[in-house]
């Protein structure tokens, strides 16, 4: 099997018979890529959570945890690129810097044609293009020194974009910024002001994702020790970010009452894990101890890198161990080792039907959109080395060597 990049633009697919051991780690990392595309899919044509019950509790349980885990492996798909276990340098280094940044600019032109539909889902790939670029000067460092960097970004960011986005509410200084953006002048959006901190995905605290994904990608993932770690770590983290915001909301009533006075659409207990009480308006500073998804705050990145983590130790490890999970699961793998291709046709999908409420889908119409992906996805690597787009994305990187 090739080494796998996935959104970043290398892909591969598992042979038939038993696979190496480097091989079954590889398609640990297209199984937990392929779980974050699934997830994605039932955050956007899932049922509404809202709704409660078994389902609504599935549903919310892809609800930005999901894109985190893909954000996640992002970072450990740029190492693949630049060299996981060992930095490449040189001519191949600088190679390896020239294909990211071609991927980068198509990744951004290619999210920005997919806003440009209209359709009601938050398009994450012109996002992803600046993780990648602003991830790159990191792309040498040691594991360790990595997770010190995305420990310090998830304590410290999610208090910057706070007082960044309090700023621009209170000011005049966002027009005159958009006004000026190249990026925003052509794509009709916020530019890269919203990419970096109004957006959905606001790289000031998505990035902390991307650099722990780089901080795995450097470990020995063929030792069972190192993954029982990363699996204990990552429980570690997820009860320090949901369970710390748990307990803040309970310890500070005035803290939930500030927040319900906002306007949430339920009881604001419920956001130390769930968005169904709303996203954070940010008109009071006690929005920064909840830990729901979509909440850019410190306890959230925690939370959202534990569940990474976690899922993808225990991927690696499944694929590298059981046999057969590699050919349960594979269908899953097939989706993740394509997932580029998988996340375009789930917003083409979307458009073509017309869906306008994101969530609210009915379940058989998320059944239908995983099913077909899978389908697609089996028969395509039955075939092809790579998906469709990232047979493209890798084509188009081609230009890189010519760099010397």
């Amino acid at each position: 099997m090739t080494q796998n990049a996935s959104l970043a633009g290398q892909t591969g697919r598992a042979p038939a018979g038993a696979a190496s051991s480097a091989t079954g780690r590889l398609v640990g990392v297209d199984l937990a890529r392929g779980l974050a595309v699934l997830g994605m899919y039932a955050a956007h044509v899932g049922p509404d959570p809202a709704d409660g019950g078994p389902v609504g509790f599935l549903m919310e349980l892809s609800h930005g945890r999901a894109s985190a885990l893909f954000a996640f492996l992002a970072g450990f798909s740029l190492l693949l690129i630049t060299g996981r276990r060992t930095p490449r340098t040189g001519r191949a280094g600088r190679q390896a810097v020239a294909r990211i940044l071609i991927r980068s600019a198509v990744l951004l032109a290619l999210g920005t044609a997919l806003t440009s539909t209209g359709t009601p889902v938050d398009v994450i790939l012109a996002f992803y293009a600046l993780y990648f670029v602003l991830a790159l000067p990191l792309c040498r460092l040691r594991a360790k020194t990595l997770a010190v960097i995305a420990a310090v970004a998830a304590l410290v960011l999610p208090q910057v974009l706070y007082l960044i986005q309090r700023s621009i509410r209170t000011g005049a200084w966002a027009p005159a910024v958009i006004h000026d953006d190249p990026l925003a002048r052509i794509s009709g959006t916020g530019g890269f002001l919203e990419l970096l901190v109004t957006g959905a995905y606001p790289a000031l605290t998505w990035i902390p994702f991307v650099i722990a994904g780089m901080a795995v990608a450097r470990l020995d993932l063929a030792s069972a020790a190192v993954r029982l770690r990363l699996a204990l770590t990552g429980g570690a983290l997820a009860v320090l970010g949901y369970g710390g915001s748990w307990l803040a909301l309970h310890l500070f009533p005035r803290a939930v009452a500030a927040i319900e006075a906002t306007g949430s659409a339920g009881s604001a207990l419920s956001l130390w894990w769930s968005d169904t009480a709303g996203d954070p308006s940010g008109a009071t500073p006690a929005w920064l101890l909840v830990a729901s998804p979509h909440s850019e705050t410190t306890l959230s990145v925690l939370g959202n890198t534990g569940v990474a983590v976690t899922v993808l130790a225990t991927c690696v490890a499944a694929a590298d161990t059981l046999p057969r999970v590699r050919r349960l699961a594979g269908p899953v793998i097939a989706v993740g080792a394509m997932s580029l291709t998988a996340y375009v046709l789930n917003i083409v999908g979307i458009w073509a039907l017309g869906i306008e409420d994101v969530p609210g889908s009915p379940l058989p119409v998320l059944l239908g959109f995983i099913a077909t992906a899978a389908a697609l996805a089996l028969a395509w690597s039955r075939h092809f080395r790579r998906g469709p787009l990232e047979h493209l994305l890798n084509s188009a990187t081609k230009a890189a060597r010519l760099v010397r």
